[in-house]
């Protein structure tokens, strides 16, 4: 369907002035517009046919006209033409959403990667640089976002009209979401799923800003350590390095490098280490066993909080050798070694 983009222009800004459609602001945002439109069309062209063929019937075959009852045969050409044309929309629309469906849902391999945790009733961002935000949500733009969100409690939504982005969060799976942001600015976000007593109250903002402005606020507002570097002394503080040391002697398999790739299970199957992979893994490792170790590590449900899970899966996906691994594991039992050593103070 082509339109005239003078008069396109003037329906989204008409509709957008006058607070009954949402801005677009996103690259996608326009591609959701046509489809909607489309379908906004079909049904006021079949409401205004139908209408006017009920009018129609009812003026020329009204009792006072057709007294008596007459057979009307039927046409192989009308039944064909009524069911065709209907059936020809009907999969126009099915390949033009699900075009637009997988569009929306598979993000650039560039995007940039952002958590977002649920909660009653808030949202909490995590960047990879470490700032964390609570309702509020600072991007870039111009740059592929992809939203990896989880839920700590109950089912939420996560929705942002002028991106047209929505997305439902799951408690205890990740669903993800991309969009790039066109037009610098402030837009709403909600909470679309009812979540409990204080569900409207779960409201937040994306900033959207330029390039040299995002990494004057990165610059800013970090805490000062990555998430993989939290992942990083959460893995040492936990234990994980005495077991995954990546030697061959080591009690648990080898971790660097294993996020993207293929692993072989002690039940013969194979699976993708991926985000999900991994947080499953660190909560019912005796479903995850991998082939050649024993079924050993303890489960860590309920001692991790989203926000760590987060940080284990971003440091176990920057982990390309094990020399980090075995530095702090040296360092850890030379620590707990030191006050046995007579004129050894422990640092």
């Amino acid at each position: 369907m082509h339109i005239s983009p003078v008069l396109w222009q003037f329906l989204v800004k008409w509709l957008t002035n006058s607070a009954l459609f949402p801005r677009e602001a996103s690259t996608i945002a326009p591609y959701a517009d046509a489809l909607y439109f489309f379908l906004l069309l079909i049904t006021i062209v079949g409401l205004t046919l139908v209408g006017a063929l009920v009018f129609g019937f009812s003026i020329r075959y009204r009792k006072d006209r057709s007294p008596v009852a007459t057979q009307v045969e039927g046409s192989t050409l009308l039944e064909a033409t009524w069911t065709i044309i209907p059936l020809a929309l009907f999969l126009i629309c099915f390949v033009w959403g699900a075009l637009l469906y997988f569009r929306i849902y598979n993000p650039p391999t560039n995007a940039m990667n952002i958590y977002v945790v649920g909660k009653q009733w808030m949202w909490k961002a995590e960047h990879p640089g470490g700032q964390h935000e609570i309702n509020n949500l600072h991007i870039p733009e111009g740059v592929p976002i992809q939203l990896t969100m989880i839920s700590q409690d109950v089912f939420h939504s996560f929705s942002i009209p002028d991106f047209r982005v929505k997305r439902e969060v799951i408690p205890g799976r990740y669903s993800t979401v991309w969009f790039q942001a066109t037009t610098p600015g402030t837009y709403h976000i909600f909470c679309t799923q009812y979540c409990g007593t204080k569900h409207s109250g779960m409201i937040g903002e994306v900033t959207v800003l330029t390039p040299d402005e995002y990494k004057k606020w990165t610059e800013s507002s970090t805490s000062g350590m990555s998430l993989a570097q939290n992942g990083e002394r959460l893995f040492a503080s936990m234990g994980c390095n005495a077991c995954h040391t990546g030697n061959a002697a080591a009690r648990g398999p080898n971790l660097a490098g294993v996020y993207g790739s293929k692993l072989r299970l002690a039940s013969g199957s194979e699976v993708l280490v991926n985000d999900a992979y991994i947080r499953d893994a660190i909560l019912n490792p005796s479903q995850h066993v991998t082939a050649g170790y024993a079924p050993i590590m303890p489960t860590y449900q309920g001692q991790i909080s989203e926000e760590g899970l987060i940080d284990l899966v971003e440091y176990l996906k920057s982990l390309k050798t094990n020399y980090r691994v075995q530095q702090t594991l040296t360092t850890s039992e030379s620590n707990q070694a030191a006050p046995m050593t007579p004129g050894v103070v422990k640092p």
